[in-house]
């Protein structure tokens, strides 16, 4: 079962995306990708400039704050689906849990070698 905090939300709302973002970048870096592909994606699907991605990092700002204050969630993220952590990304219907899917997803593609303008859904 999930973890949750007290008030009832799962934990990952409340780690710091600082946190999880080496995990990312080593993930991608073990199938031959880069920091600057899964930083790619990540303001695909955020529309944070890279300075603004970057101080939310050193801000170690939690999931619920990054992409609540995301300056403009990419349309084109309803087009990813597929199953992360055994769950269909396109049938979560928590909305930030569903936004912190899409990034997982993005991140799992990269890893396996999936052409960038796929995974950005060009």
């Amino acid at each position: 079962m999930a973890t949750k905090t007290s008030d009832n939300k799962h934990r990952i709302y409340t780690t710091s995306v600082a946190s999880v973002y080496p995990h990312y970048v080593t993930k991608a870096e073990k199938k031959g990708r880069t920091k600057a592909e899964v930083d790619e994606v990540i303001r695909w699907l955020t529309g944070y400039s890279q300075k603004r991605l970057e101080s939310q990092l050193d801000k170690k700002a939690d999931f619920e704050t990054f992409f609540a204050k995301a300056p403009k969630m990419n349309p084109n993220r309803s087009l990813i689906t597929g199953v992360v952590c055994g769950v269909r990304v396109e049938d979560i219907e928590e909305p930030t849990m569903r936004e912190i899917r899409y990034l997982d997803k993005l991140v799992d593609e990269l890893a396996k070698g999936k052409a960038m303008d796929k995974i950005l859904r060009r």
